[in-house]
């Protein structure tokens, strides 16, 4: 029996590419008996998702500058309010089995605090749990947000983490129903931050706090069917 996550690192992915393939891995990993888990790690072109906790009058632009930008919106079936996907942010979803890892929606969510926290730690950033949404803050705001799920047991979705976005982009949606401020690593550190620094450290601090000896990494995916760009505006 195989207890080893298994780590793909897609690059730029549409959304819709995104949760075809974590629909895929879920199916997969329900069907098993044993602690084998999935990381999906990616960065998105832009998109607004819309999970269980947010509503439409988050997004604060109009629809023509929706539709200029190339932004679409799409209601989405996790945890979590409105979120903003960017290439500069960093999406890690977790597809593993909790009931297997010992582990509950509050022991996942905890696994991906500790993981957040552990990473600002690697960056010298001092950040804490957050108590507006799921996630993580600094000195200068929220920078990290959790939206996961949970079907058969088995987990998916996860974390966005922004890593190097101007601000007036990140201001175009209602993050969190609170007046705290969202921010990005490279604004709390003031200067350029790599994503590739953030992406190594979060996923060795996050196979840990799952409960993994150890992480496989790949590079793309033998099932990801890599979709064209439409882009969705709904009320």
């Amino acid at each position: 029996m195989s207890s080893s996550l298994d780590v793909f690192l897609l690059g730029a992915l549409e959304l819709d590419s995104a949760i075809e393939l974590q629909e895929r891995m879920r199916d997969e990993i329900a069907g098993r008996n044993d602690r084998h888990g999935v990381l999906l790690v990616c960065e998105h072109p832009p998109a607004i998702t819309i999970g269980r906790e947010g509503r439409f009058a988050d997004v604060l632009i109009d629809r023509d500058e929706l539709v200029s930008r190339r932004i679409d919106v799409r209601w989405v079936n996790r945890g979590g309010g409105t979120f903003l996907h960017l290439p500069g942010q960093l999406a890690i979803n977790a597809i593993v089995p909790l009931e297997r890892l010992a582990l509950g929606l509050t022991g996942l969510r905890s696994a991906f605090e500790a993981s957040l926290i552990a990473m600002a730690g690697d960056l010298k950033v001092p950040a804490e749990r957050s108590t507006a949404a799921p996630g993580a803050v600094c000195r200068c705001g929220q920078f990290a947000f959790i939206g996961a799920g949970v079907r058969d047991w088995v987990s998916y979705g996860g974390m966005l983490v922004n890593v190097s976005l101007p601000q007036e982009i990140l201001d175009l949606v209602r993050w969190t129903d609170t007046d705290v401020r969202v921010t990005s690593l490279s604004a709390q550190r003031t200067r350029p931050t790599a994503v590739s620094t953030v992406r190594e450290s979060l996923i060795r601090n996050l196979s840990q706090a799952m409960g993994y000896d150890s992480y496989h990494l790949f590079t793309g995916h033998p099932l990801l069917h890599r979709t064209t760009r439409k882009v969705y505006v709904y009320a």
